[in-house]
């Protein structure tokens, strides 16, 4: 068995049961990828560290146990369309295609895309498509989705998100109030979109996430 292999058990006995992630269908993802493929490579040795993991201008690839409660919120099934939005490196992503029948991975930095886009390939992950495009604007060219889900901080959620939602889908957000943060989830009933709160947690508010400033004379 790799060091990898260990570490990825640890991981998930040490950081995701004890968080009352507790799901046959989520253990058996997070056992099944290989998160230090989808980690820069200098930071291979702490991939399976419970933190987040920088990838470069306040993104990171989000905790595992923040990953997983927020997958397990979100209960996804083997019929879903997902939108994983801000997908960096692809992890999320082959964690949920997993679990759904379909991932749309949105990625606005090329360099991260194209590195998503051949490791996912690499690992055999066929019902995920990398997306290259901004953030801000989701993918509405591949919904309405059943379930989306944010990889980072937001402080203020573009309506374009609630829009892309179909009809009784839901949607999972990492809201920043200062240094405090509060996993979301909304659903979408009668066209609004009602939140529920899930988990605490932290991460960067993500560039073009910020709060919207208030406007004075």
């Amino acid at each position: 068995m790799s060091s990898f292999t260990s570490l990825r058990t640890t991981m998930v006995d040490t950081q995701i049961r004890p968080s009352d992630v507790t799901k046959y269908s989520i253990i058996s993802a997070l056992l099944a990828v290989p998160r230090e493929l989808y980690v820069p490579a200098n930071l291979r040795e702490v991939a399976y560290a419970g933190q987040n993991v920088p990838i470069g201008d306040r993104r990171v690839m989000l905790e595992p146990r923040t990953l997983a409660k927020m997958l397990d919120a979100l209960n996804i099934g083997p019929t879903d369309l997902v939108l994983d939005v801000a997908a960096g490196l692809g992890y999320a992503t082959a964690v949920a295609a997993r679990l759904a029948e379909a991932v749309v991975a949105l990625e606005e930095d090329q360099d991260l895309a194209s590195e998503a886009e051949s490791t996912l390939a690499a690992e055999g992950v066929d019902n995920a498509a990398v997306i290259q495009g901004p953030l801000t604007e989701g993918a509405p060219q591949h919904g309405p989705y059943d379930v989306i889900m944010i990889q980072g901080g937001v402080a203020t959620l573009p309506q374009a998100f609630m829009d892309q939602l179909k009809e009784g889908g839901r949607i999972a957000c990492l809201f920043m109030d200062s240094e405090c943060g509060a996993v979301r989830i909304g659903y979408k009933i009668d066209g609004a979109v009602n939140w529920r709160f899930a988990f605490n947690a932290g991460a960067p508010v993500m560039p073009g996430f910020e709060a919207e400033k208030a406007f004075s004379l």
